[in-house]
């Protein structure tokens, strides 16, 4: 069964659907939560008698109802497998069974207030177990006799037939350990609290700082980590990186181009055989493209084919980062988190000379920020007058988008270094992140 995020269970009395669901929850913490029978709940609670206080019985009924849908609802929002004991289907088939008529007549419109289970599981076991082990719980005041069972399962089997809903059997007269099997073969729990860690990834992590400081390293980290680990420790889905140096490269490039053609360079200077901007234009430009190269993710489903999109870049100056960030789209920094990657200005520029040195082969990879452009681009940085905390949340044009600061000195290139480093600052990120 795919994409299951709220199941029924069902089956006669005394068949063992609390015990079964207990100890599902018990052993999936991360991934399951399980809902009571609303029924039995509702008439314990009120002190009911079910069979001979049915008026009585449906009017609480129907008054826990948005309740227990909401609850439903909050279950699979927060990214757990919802396992619910019963359904209101059973107590109508009951109720025909019982010739409870104003019931059978009101539920048409009651069931309109719960939502639509993904899928539904019987726990099979013939009537004659179901009058033993009824006798052996001992709670009488839900005992049903062999022939309104009987009527009961003929009826719910009718319920389904109109809904087109085949419940999955598991033979429940097996051991304990055998039902529990076949029970997780068909729900597979592990892969809800998979499914739970990858619904509470980021959406957009703005991953900012220096040249050099260690941002694609960070991204490399990512992309080798298995996707699971990278979900529930580092709070990271699928990745899209979209990084505004590319694009600034290709316009180097472009300069190039014009040059060979004898036309004047448009975007920079040639700087010890690198590149230098030259129209303080660029910086808002390619905030422009981030925006537009960003749009087509947004735009799409929060849970179909769950991802984080990366956005990668460096501002410096009096007001890079808050100019920057103010130019972002408000549909993007609704739905972000910040991690300011921090290091010193001086070892920006020895990691800017190292990687430059490692494997001066050309190739945007290896590209190497002049010491005066990185001194008149960088050398001022605005970050921590926005961020004076190590963890907070920065108001931009109305907006809360929390950040968090992550020191990368000294400088590692050990995973088991790294991991940790990371991890910790993307949890303390992810505390004050709400989801969309």
């Amino acid at each position: 069964m795919e994409s299951l995020r709220h199941v029924i269970f069902e089956g006669l009395p005394a068949v063992g659907k609390s015990e079964i669901l207990g100890l599902l929850a018990r052993f999936y913490p991360d991934g399951v939560r399980v809902l009571p029978e609303l029924v039995k709940e509702t008439a314990t609670q009120h002190h009911i008698d079910i069979f001979r206080e049915r008026n009585r019985l449906r009017d609480a009924i129907t008054s826990g109802l948005p309740g227990r849908a909401e609850a439903v609802r909050e279950i699979v929002h927060a990214g757990y497998l919802c396992l619910e004991e019963s359904h209101l289907g059973v107590h109508w088939a009951y109720a025909k069974s019982l010739g409870d008529h104003a019931f059978v007549e009101a539920y048409p419109e009651l069931e309109k207030l719960l939502p639509r289970p993904d899928a539904f599981i019987r726990l099979e076991v013939p009537i004659s177990v179901s009058l033993t082990r009824q006798a052996a719980r001992g709670t009488a005041q839900f005992d049903v006799a062999g022939p309104a069972l009987q009527r009961m399962l003929r009826h719910l089997d009718q319920w389904h037939a109109a809904r087109h809903t085949l419940p999955h059997t598991v033979d429940a007269t097996q051991t304990a350990h055998a039902v529990i099997a076949d029970l997780e073969r068909l729900l597979d729990p592990a892969r809800a609290l998979r499914a739970n860690a990858l619904a509470s990834t980021f959406d957009v992590l703005l991953l900012l700082g220096r040249p050099a400081s260690g941002k694609s390293e960070f991204i490399d980290f990512l992309m080798s980590c298995p996707a699971d680990l990278r979900a529930s420790h580092y709070h990271i889905a699928p990745l899209s990186v979209i990084d505004d140096f590319p694009i600034l490269w290709e316009l180097f490039e472009d300069d190039d181009l014009w040059e060979s053609l004898d036309r004047p360079r448009l975007y920079s200077r040639r700087c010890n055989g690198n590149y230098a901007v030259t129209d303080d234009g660029m910086w808002p430009f390619l905030i422009g493209k981030i925006n537009r190269r960003t749009a087509p993710h947004l735009a799409r489903p929060y849970a179909l084919d769950r991802e984080t999109v990366i956005v990668e870049f460096s501002r410096g100056g009096p007001h890079g980062y808050a100019s920057a960030l103010e130019m972002l789209s408000p549909e993007l920094l609704q739905r972000a988190a910040i991690l300011y990657v921090s290091v010193s200005f001086e070892e920006s520029w020895r990691r800017n000379l190292a990687r430059y040195d490692e494997a001066n082969r050309g190739g945007i990879l290896t590209h190497s920020v002049p010491r005066d452009e990185m001194e008149d681009t960088y050398g001022t940085d605005d970050w921590f007058d926005l961020a004076p905390t190590e963890v907070g949340s920065i108001d931009v044009a109305g907006i809360h988008v929390p950040y968090a600061t992550m020191s990368n000195e000294p400088e590692s290139k050990d995973p088991s270094v790294l991991g940790p480093r990371y991890r910790r600052t993307l949890d303390q990120l992810h505390e004050i992140w709400t989801p969309s």
